[in-house]
């Protein structure tokens, strides 16, 4: 289908009547639509494999760990808590606004929302987020990445078929389409991708004063801190099946490793084996290996590590024809260099080496630079490790582990500046499509006259007396 900005505006304004019609404002209803939402994913999961083998060469179990499971795991999290999340909430008013001592906050949802998901998870990030959405009383205009072209048709089939468009619909198309979804009204909008493209989204909304939520990548990219008295082995084998995952395509994948000057030799041979182990000695041969999402993306990976290639000490091959590069190690890189200030979103790895007793001055330099969206440290040293992890400020992390503080249910994942702004997950997806709204019951009689007029002459002591008690 050809969209034309007048196309676009109609489907928004029909979500908006839906939304007034009040439909989704019953919390039943939304149940009803997340377990259609569950059991179209679960129909069609066969499909979506294959759309996620075409797009990214993903295999079907990393297919299933990474884009289906989850989605299956959110939506079920959201059938599970809904009804809590959903129930008003009464307060104490206070004697202040005696005698009317009932409040109640209601969890409203914002109205028509739209999600523009990336191309790296184009089934979790796109229907993950459509959960909160729905779990949140909203309609849905969902804007998918053209560079996944068969996963976004396989989620236009699973959403037209299970969804009417006046509720839901998934639009497809380049960035000149994006641009016209940007250019209506909308309530809520949320954007997963990169920090350039959020500072875009974040401008249309300002436009209407648009509640928006941006998951970013982070400017700088995410930190790997291997310290002197970290268990190598372990950390070698979790560096790199992270790594090796969606081929470095994802946001709160390690951009850079920092180890410990004391350690680099052996942590460096310990993860080539790893990799070895885990993908074989020629990745780019390996079928189960994922690849980079276009050309485009091949060629850029390939220019960046022909520019280090002297300082290649694994890896630094592909398969242009079937876009696989081989994770790739590049040793010593410093910590100015513009490799590591920059997301690479792709297999290279710049290791840079540091002296363990210089910690504090290297976390002072990270500190320094734009947010990551997650960072990770391996030590033994768990005072250390706490104290870094309380005080730094990121979307989330690990100790002595990488990526699967994601997979913990009831906590948020969220980014702060460039990383992002806003969360999801769970409860926390649920408060970001609702606003709380405050309303205060009032009493006829009984009602004192300390807010009134006058204020001065004989009531004046009295009143503020009173004032000040209340207030306490």
């Amino acid at each position: 289908m050809t969209y034309t900005h007048e196309i676009i505006q109609k489907i928004v304004a029909t979500q908006r009547s839906f939304f007034r019609s009040g439909v989704t404002l019953d919390v039943k209803w939304r149940l009803q639509q997340l377990k259609k939402l569950k059991a179209a994913v679960i129909a069609r999961e066969e499909e979506l494999e294959k759309a996620l083998y075409e797009d990214l060469g993903r295999s079907k179990t990393e297919a299933y760990i990474c884009d289906i499971g989850p989605v299956i795991v959110e939506i079920n999290e959201s059938i599970h808590g809904l009804k809590k999340w959903a129930r008003p909430e009464k307060h104490y008013s206070g004697l202040l606004c005696f005698p009317s001592m009932c409040t109640t906050v209601y969890k409203m949802p914002y109205g028509v929302s739209l999600i523009i998901s990336p191309f790296n998870f184009p089934v979790l990030l796109t229907l993950g987020v459509l959960a909160a959405s729905i779990a949140g009383g909203n309609t849905a205009v969902i804007k998918t990445s053209s560079k996944s072209a068969a996963s976004t048709k396989a989620l236009q089939k699973l959403i037209a078929d299970t969804f009417p468009e006046s509720y839901i619909t998934v639009i497809d198309g380049g960035h000149d389409v994006a641009d016209m979804c940007l250019a209506q009204r909308y309530d809520k909008i949320f954007y997963t991708g990169s920090p350039a493209i959020g500072k875009h989204v974040l401008a249309e909304a300002a436009k209407n004063l648009t509640s928006v939520a941006l998951e970013l990548g982070g400017e700088n990219g995410n930190w790997c801190i291997v310290r002197k008295d970290a268990d190598i082995t372990d950390a070698a084998r979790k560096i790199a099946f992270f790594k090796l995952c969606n081929a470095g395509q994802i946001c709160i994948n390690i951009n850079q490793i920092a180890v410990a000057d004391e350690i680099a030799d052996s942590f460096n041979e310990a993860l080539k084996k790893e990799f070895i182990r885990q993908i074989g000695e020629k990745p780019e041969e390996n079928e189960e290996y994922p690849k980079l999402i276009n050309d485009f993306a091949y060629d850029k990976c390939q220019k960046l590590a022909d520019e280090y290639k002297d300082r290649i000490i694994f890896g630094g091959t592909g398969n242009r024809e079937t876009r696989r590069f081989a994770p790739t190690m590049i040793y010593p890189v410093t910590n100015d260099e513009d490799i590591v200030n920059h997301e690479l979103f792709c297999p290279l790895l710049p290791i840079v080496p540091f002296k363990d007793d210089e910690i504090d001055s290297l976390m002072e330099i990270i500190a320094d630079r734009e947010h990551p969206l997650a960072m990770y440290v391996f030590t033994s040293d768990m005072r250390w490790a706490k104290k870094i992890m309380s005080s730094m400020q990121y979307g989330g992390g690990c100790i002595n582990e990488v990526c699967i503080h994601m997979m913990v249910k009831g906590v948020p994942f969220n980014g702060v500046g460039h990383s992002g702004m806003g969360a999801y997950h769970g409860v926390w997806g649920f408060r970001e499509f609702t606003h709380p709204t405050t309303v205060l019951k009032g009493k006829k009689h009984f009602n004192l006259p300390l807010r009134e007029h006058p204020y001065s002459g004989k009531y004046e002591k009295i009143k503020m007396s009173l004032l000040k008690k209340f207030e306490r």
